[in-house]
């Protein structure tokens, strides 16, 4: 075993060394400034149209900077094409419209910054995107306060039993026939399809309908130096969810959300596999979560698999979990190479590590869902080797609970426990190798 398992060591170094060559953005030095396309930034006045006809004018160009002065930008969504950046300069805020017609096509609800199908795309500078989340998402009135909740019911909107949903609000009309409906229509706050060369740098994302950055069937991806905010109760306010793409770095971001931090997703079932294929070649390093259902997870959909990734040098402070591992029938598929170093954690409530493989996905005011009648894409957790794990304060050191886990190996690593040092379904899932877990018992 010891020999297999330092072969591996060395392969995934090997790995360390080859991956985190993302080709970046070729951007053309032509630029652009939104002020001389009449936008207004007084934080009333809608400026879709000057952001259209500023993308149609670089567009004609050849592609270059957008260039978004200081300034408070009201906006509804924006497509961005070819050989663009959009640089918002320190001070300028783009606040994505409140009203959810702005952003309705009559079919779906567009994400408020989006290319599809585009080459060469950036968003960059030191401005702030902002999603206007509270118009868009349901509140549980267990996760807030009674001033809080007085606020979101002064907005107008309906009350569902123990959940606040944004319909019928006072000032702003439905796109949908009834609010769980309307729930469902959530969007994301930046989102890249079947895109090549990506960069997301320096700016900061908040306040999402739903998820913040999301890129998806995408190669050549950077996002470096983002930072990415939502309220903790932030019902689905994921902070970087990559989507079945390959070749990806995220490096020195700040997450702190209201669900899972940095997550990488492949799709369910066999859906998944007909449209693109794994998260593959991906380092994600030097991070700090703060706030998060995880701090690093996959899943809860992985149909299309996960392989060749490095997960090194992050921090998690107060995150729910620190290393998470979801899945269930129907949206699991195979983990491949996943090598993880110098992981260090605080104050983590729940556990520090855990591999789950019955998780039920429960949109708000749904009851649990139904188990899988069927066996079909069955989650297969492993190759999965974990080293210099450090966590100061958890509920449960490692759990492991489901099918389908093994050949893990954690090694080298300290835990300073609360309840439990593990809570391990079978001892053959995972091998610990050096392993110290601490109490105060």
């Amino acid at each position: 075993m010891k020999t297999k398992k330092a072969g591996l060591f060395a392969a995934l170094l090997l790995l360390c060394l080859t991956l985190g060559a993302q080709e970046k953005p070729n951007i053309p030095s032509t630029s652009v400034s939104l002020a001389d396309f009449g936008a207004v930034a007084d934080g009333v006045t809608l400026n879709t149209k000057a952001f259209e006809k500023a993308i149609s004018a670089l567009s004609k160009k050849g592609g270059g900077h957008l260039i978004v002065p200081e300034g408070l930008y009201l906006t509804g969504p924006i497509s961005l094409k070819d050989c663009m950046d959009l640089h918002l300069e320190r001070g300028a805020i783009l606040l994505l419209s409140p009203d959810k017609k702005d952003a309705w096509d009559g079919k779906s609800v567009k994400a408020g910054i989006s290319a599809s199908k585009r080459h060469d795309v950036a968003i960059t500078g030191e401005g702030i995107i902002d999603g206007n989340g509270a118009w868009w998402r349901a509140v549980k009135r267990s996760k807030v306060s009674d001033v809080e909740w007085k606020e979101f019911l002064k907005k107008g909107g309906t009350v569902d039993g123990s959940l606040w949903y944004p319909f019928n609000l006072n000032h702003y009309e439905n796109i949908a026939a009834d609010a769980r409906s309307q729930e469902k229509l959530r969007t994301h706050l930046v989102r890249f399809t079947s895109c090549e060369r990506v960069l997301v740098s320096g700016v900061t994302l908040q306040n999402s309908p739903k998820f913040h950055l999301v890129p998806r069937f995408c190669k050549d991806v950077t996002i470096e130096g983002v930072t990415v905010r939502c309220p903790w109760n932030a019902q689905n306010g994921d902070g970087i969810d990559i989507m079945q793409c390959q070749d990806v770095l995220v490096s020195r971001c700040t997450v702190d959300v209201g669900d899972d931090g940095i997550c990488l997703k492949s799709g369910a079932g066999a859906k998944a596999l007909e449209e693109g294929g794994p998260c593959k070649n991906i380092v994600i390093e030097y991070n700090t979560v703060y706030h998060a259902h995880g701090g690093f997870v996959i899943g809860s959909e992985f149909s299309a698999g996960c392989e060749d990734i490095v997960v090194r040098h992050n921090s998690f402070l107060g995150t729910d979990t620190g290393l998470r591992f979801k899945s269930a029938p129907e949206r699991g598929g195979r983990t491949k190479n996943i090598r993880i170093s110098d992981i260090y954690m605080a104050d983590i409530t729940e556990e520090a590590i855990v591999f789950q493989t019955d998780y039920a996905d429960r949109p708000a005011g749904y009851e649990d869902n139904e188990a899988a009648k069927t066996l079909n894409f069955i989650p297969d957790f492993q190759d999965i080797e974990m080293e210099r794990v450090v966590c100061r304060g958890c509920s449960v050191g490692v759990k492991a609970q489901g099918r389908e886990i093994r050949n893990i190996l954690l090694k080298d690593s300290h835990f300073f426990w609360y309840d439990a040092a593990t809570d391990i379904q079978k001892a053959d899932m995972i091998t610990l190798e050096n392993v110290q877990f601490h109490s105060f018992e």
